[in-house]
């Protein structure tokens, strides 16, 4: 059912919405139950010029501090550990940690331990990886693959043991965590058989259990989730709804919600029940407080911007002739540039469009949005302008193109960096302050031209004491320790 402009424009009155914070390029807000922000994008631009690595009183844990390994800066106090390496450290069978480590979570593990299901983006024809994902017997989906995930197990004594829990996927990338303790992978391509040398369709979410081996023999996927360049999921543990980001362009890509069907009761293994046709598959369509349609996401350059959604069915969700987000005609739904991350918290979902550019009708850096499935709401939390000075490595630079996400125990986002030039893990208060947690110092480039690959994985461990995450190339997985504190508003 639609929802009416009045029941919307009632309904947004009473919704959350971010603080602006004045940075060196933009604005950025985070806010569970925060007041609405004053002024538009370029005001909150022009009200302050203090630097993104600035500490201020109270909030965040200071300046980082250059690693003398050149791997990571931290900020005093804080401490980091190496836990798997491509090409350095192996799995239990021998082979090498598989190669660009993407999405990451954490699950209470047998006598203390940790597990972690890390993704490994790998695309493209196996034979052309370097360090794929094992083909490990009654683990594959399609032998041509090279991606999928392994299952890391941290002891308390401090051993590390890590196995396939997957392989044979394709382009895993952020996936998400389920209510009933699983992990459910995605493949961020739309390679069907032919294509790269794939023997199978790819392009679906698969689920794996990081505590039974067992549950992961014949790998099956979750088609009902339809086929499409897959980033996250988050399953809504209330109404048993699907939430999917898609990573696409030429046109951007979409929101979708999946439905389940009648009596479907969600559980370890009951996602392989489902027929591939099983409940609906809905994209987004927005629309503002005077019910007029938004055709991107990328329009709302105001913290606090409130739309309305409603819920448009696709098609023909396995996508066998027409991708699914071309299915729509302009007018239909509300599209979005480089939609990652999701983390699902406070009632409902946070989710990241890492930047738009010229494929979007307004450029920007990044933004996280916020969807309350109670009022049918998504209202920006986040907006970063676009980076003035993406080749600053000095650490002062701005923060830009948000991707993998999480919410910290501590309050707050925590969010890893995929932009330009320099990359930081940075947090961001409940009031808006954001503040730097790590920087990349691994320079994969050369001394004349540096680069430094993304973040990935953020996620703190179940007692909230260890911070995970990822530097995608060459593939590798950290965990960080410090002094943690609860961070105040203002």
């Amino acid at each position: 059912m639609s929802l009416t402009r009045r029941d919307f424009t009632r309904r947004s009155a009473a919704t959350g919405a971010g603080i602006a914070l004045a940075g060196t390029v933009g604005a950025l807000a985070t806010a569970p139950g925060a007041l609405a922000a004053e002024g538009d994008y370029e005001d909150a631009q022009a009200e302050g010029h203090e630097g993104h690595d600035a500490h201020h009183p109270g909030v965040g844990y200071g300046p980082l501090v250059d690693d003398p390994k050149g791997l990571l800066a931290l900020p005093a106090g804080f401490s980091y550990r190496v836990i798997t390496y491509t090409g350095k450290t192996t799995l239990e069978s021998g082979e090498s940690t598989p190669s660009n480590h993407d999405g990451t979570a954490t699950f209470d593990g047998p006598r203390g331990a940790t597990l972690l299901v890390n993704n490994h983006e790998i695309g493209g024809a196996r034979t052309k990886a370097k360090y794929p994902v094992p083909l490990a017997e009654g683990l594959v989906y399609d032998p041509a693959a090279a991606g999928g995930c392994t299952v890391v197990e941290v002891r308390r004594d401090g051993q590390v043991a890590e196995w396939v829990g997957i392989a044979g996927t394709a382009t895993n990338c952020a996936g998400g965590r389920t209510p009933w303790d699983t992990w459910l992978t995605c493949e961020e391509t739309e390679d069907k058989a032919g294509a790269n040398g794939m023997t199978k369709d790819h392009g679906y979410v698969f689920e794996v259990d990081p505590a039974d081996r067992r549950a992961n023999r014949e790998p099956k996927p979750v088609k009902a989730f339809g086929r499409y360049a897959h980033e996250a999921v988050v399953i809504d543990p209330k109404r048993g709804h699907a939430y999917l980001t898609e990573d696409a362009s030429g046109p951007n890509g979409l929101l979708y919600r999946w439905t389940p069907p009648k009596g479907f009761q969600h559980g370890r293994g009951k996602l392989r029940t489902l027929a591939d046709d099983a409940g609906v598959l809905q994209a987004t369509k927005c629309f503002d407080s005077g019910g007029r349609f938004v055709d991107d996401l990328s329009r709302a350059t105001q913290i606090g911007t409130v739309y309305g959604v409603d819920w448009i069915d696709v098609s023909d969700r396995d996508a066998k002739t027409v991708s699914v987000r071309k299915q729509f005609a302009d007018g239909e739904v509300t599209r979005a540039r480089k939609l990652e991350g999701m983390w699902w918290a406070d009632g409902g979902t946070y989710i990241v469009s890492s930047f738009a550019r010229a494929e979007s009708p307004v450029q920007h850096d990044g933004q996280v949005w916020f969807y309350d499935p109670k009022r049918r709401t998504l209202t920006l939390k986040v907006l970063l302008g676009v980076n003035a000075d993406p080749a600053d490595a000095s650490g002062a630079g701005a923060f830009d193109g948000p991707d993998n996400i999480t919410v910290s125990p501590y309050g707050g986002l925590v969010i890893a960096e995929d932009g330009n030039g320099i990359q930081h893990l940075f947090g961001a208060t409940d009031s808006g302050r954001t503040y730097p947690i790590a920087r990349n110092e691994l320079n994969i480039g050369t001394e004349q031209e540096p680069e430094y690959s993304e973040f990935t994985g953020v996620t703190f461990s179940p007692d909230g004491r260890t911070l995970y995450a990822n530097i995608q190339t060459p593939g590798i997985m950290l965990a960080i320790s410090g002094p943690w504190k609860r961070q105040r508003s203002n």
